[in-house]
C-alpha cells in the first residue's frame, strides 16, 4: 500500500472526525502529493527543474561507460614528447613539446593473427551470403533483409542471423560457397581467393562538417557582420570515393564538386583486407624465410602473434570493422560509443611512456631485468636476433605491462599511428590533444603518403624502441615487422593525479 493509499483508508476509518480534523487532513495529503510531484519531477529524465524560478539545469540520464573488451584506460594527463637527449649516434632531431591528452582506451596488447583473422572471415562471409541471395546461386531471399518485420521496405542488408549451410549444402549453395575459393595453379591447394576480400565502409567526416566555411547556408559562414555575404557562393569540396569497375580491381578516386549536402563529407573506402603474406620475402632478400610466408598468418600455431604484412589503409579498414561488429546490436547506446581507430602519434607516445613519463615502456634504461630477463622483444644491438628468446615476432603478452598495463608498447612489432609523417612532427602541431592528419589522393605525390609508425619492432636495436623514436612508412606499403593496435576515446574521461 503506498503513502496516498494509506492516507485515505486512514479517513475511511475515521469518518467521524470534526470538519476541522478533515479540512486539516486533506491539507496534509495534498502536501504530500505535492511533495511526490516535485520528487518525480526532480528524478525525470532531462527536464528542467524549478526552484522559484530560478535555472538550475536539465539534467539527463548519466551514462556508465563499460570497460571494452581487451582495452586499457589510459586517463587524460600531461606529458613531454620526444627527446630530452638528441640522438648523436645518428644526428637525427626528435621535436620536443610539452602537450596535454584527453583520456582513451587502448588495446591492451597489438591486434593478432586470430584477431584479424576474424576479419577476413566476417568478409569472406558476407560475400558468400551476398552469393546465397543472388538468383545466380539458387536466389535465398532470406540471406538479405529488405523489409522489416511489418513489411515495410528498409535499406537491403545481409541477414547474419541465418547460418551459412557449410556441412550439407545444396548444389546451388555449394556453388556460392567455392566461389570464394581458388586453387594453386600449380599444387593444386585450395585457399582464399584474396583478390575477392574487399570490405566497403563508409566514414562521415564530422570535423570537415563543422567547419564554418562548409556551411550548407551561405550566411552562417562568416560572423563578422561588416562583411556582406554572397548567398550565391559556390564552396569546392573534395571526398574520397571507391568502386570497383568491370575488371574486378578497386578504383579509389578523390573527387572536387560544388558542396550541395551531408553526403559531400560522407567519404567511400573499399581496401582489400587479406595481409600482404609475402612481405616476409620482399622484406628480407635472399634469406629462407618462405616458411613464414606460407604459415605465420594462416597457421594456428600463430594465432597469439601480433598480425603482420597490413598497411596503414588495411589497419584502417579494421578499425571502421570492429565498430561496425560492435555497434550492430546495441540500440540506443550506440549513440554514446565511440568509434574505433588508430591511435595519433601523441597518444601512442603518452600511453608507451606510461604513468611516470619513461624513456622506455620500464622503469629504467637498461635493456634487461636484475635477473637478466629482457624487457622486450628486440635485436640486441650486436644483431643476435635469438639473445632475447625470440627469432621473429612473439606471443603478444608474454613481457611485462607498464604502468598502463599496456604490453608490447617496446619491440614484437612497430605499431601504425593514424598521424601523418612530418618531419617538424610535434612543433607544428596543437599543445592540446594534437593530430595532422592528410587524406592522400591517389594522384598526389607518395611523399605524401607518409604515416607515423612507433615502438620498434623484433629487428630493431634497443635505441630504436625508446618510446619517443619517430620512424615512418608509406600508408599502402606492408611490413613483416609493422602491426597496429586500436584505441577508442572515452564518452567520460577522467585525469592521472600526476603529470608526466
Amino acid at each position: 500500500m503506498n503513502t496516498s493509499e494509506k492516507n485515505t483508508d486512514f479517513i475511511h476509518r475515521n469518518h467521524k472526525v470534526s470538519a476541522r480534523g478533515r479540512r486539516t487532513t486533506i491539507l496534509a495529503l495534498s502536501g504530500i502529493a505535492c511533495l511526490c510531484m516535485m520528487l518525480a519531477s526532480c528524478m525525470g529524465s532531462g527536464r528542467a527543474m524549478s526552484a522559484g524560478g530560478e535555472v538550475t539545469g536539465s539534467r539527463g540520464t548519466s551514462y556508465s561507460e563499460p570497460v571494452p573488451y581487451g582495452m586499457v584506460e589510459v586517463k587524460r594527463g600531461f606529458l613531454k614528447v620526444g627527446l630530452t637527449e638528441q640522438d648523436s649516434l645518428w644526428g637525427t632531431v626528435v621535436p620536443e613539446k610539452e602537450i596535454s591528452v584527453d583520456g582513451f582506451w587502448m588495446d591492451q596488447t597489438e591486434v593478432t593473427n586470430s584477431m584479424y583473422r576474424q576479419f577476413v572471415e566476417w568478409v569472406r562471409d558476407s560475400i558468400i551470403r551476398e552469393r546465397l541471395a543472388d538468383p545466380s546461386y539458387g536466389g535465398d531471399e532470406t540471406y538479405k533483409i529488405e523489409v522489416d518485420r511489418y513489411g515495410d521496405p528498409v535499406t537491403p542488408h545481409l541477414n547474419w542471423n541465418k547460418p551459412i549451410p557449410w556441412r550439407k549444402p545444396t548444389e546451388d549453395q555449394e556453388r556460392a560457397i567455392q566461389s570464394v575459393y581458388t586453387r594453386h595453379p600449380i599444387d593444386g591447394t585450395v585457399m582464399l581467393d584474396a583478390k575477392q576480400l574487399n570490405y566497403r565502409y563508409e566514414v562521415f567526416d564530422y570535423e570537415k562538417a563543422a567547419l564554418r566555411k562548409y556551411r550548407l547556408n551561405p550566411a552562417e559562414r562568416e560572423l563578422n557582420t561588416d562583411k556582406t555575404v554572397n548567398p550565391d557562393e559556390v564552396v569546392m569540396i573534395s571526398k574520397d570515393t571507391a568502386y570497383i569497375d568491370d575488371n574486378g580491381q578497386i578504383v579509389r578516386q578523390t573527387i572536387t564538386r560544388p558542396l550541395s549536402s551531408l553526403y559531400d563529407f560522407l567519404n567511400t573506402y573499399i581496401v582489400n583486407v587479406y595481409p600482404d603474406t609475402t612481405c616476409w620475402v620482399n622484406d628480407f632478400r635472399n634469406a629462407n624465410n618462405e616458411a613464414y610466408m606460407r604459415l605465420y598468418f594462416s597457421s594456428a600455431a600463430y594465432n597469439d602473434y601480433p598480425v603482420v604484412g597490413v598497411s596503414w589503409e588495411q589497419a584502417q579498414a579494421f578499425c571502421a570493422w570492429r565498430t561496425e561488429y560492435l555497434l550492430k546490436g546495441l540500440g540506443a547506446q550506440a549513440r554514446f560509443i565511440q568509434r574505433y581507430r588508430l591511435p595519433t602519434e601523441v597518444e601512442w607516445e603518452y600511453a608507451a611512456r606510461g604513468k611516470e613519463g619513461n624513456p622506455y615502456p620500464w622503469e629504467s634504461e637498461e635493456m634487461k631485468s636484475d635477473k637478466g630477463c629482457f624487457y622486450a622483444n628486440f635485436k640486441p644491438d650486436r644483431g643476435n636476433y635469438t639473445e632475447d628468446g625470440n627469432l621473429i615476432t612473439s606471443r603478444v603478452g608474454i613481457y611485462g605491462a607498464n604502468s598502463n598495463g599496456l604490453f608490447d608498447m617496446a619491440g614484437n612489432v612497430a605499431e601504425w599511428t593514424s598521424t601523418v609523417y612530418t618531419e617538424a612532427g610535434v612543433a607544428a602541431m596543437a599543445d592540446l590533444n594534437p593530430q595532422l592528419s592528410y587524406d592522400a589522393a591517389k594522384e598526389d605525390p607518395y611523399i605524401l603518403k607518409r604515416k607515423s609508425v612507433r615502438g620498434g619492432s623484433w629487428k630493431d636495436p634497443m635505441s630504436y624502441i625508446r618510446s619517443a623514436w619517430r620512424t615512418w612508412e608509406y600508408q599502402n606499403y606492408p611490413r613483416s615487422y609493422i602491426g597496429f593496435r586500436c584505441v577508442r576515446s572515452k564518452a567520460t574521461t577522467s585525469s592521472n593525479t600526476k603529470g608526466k
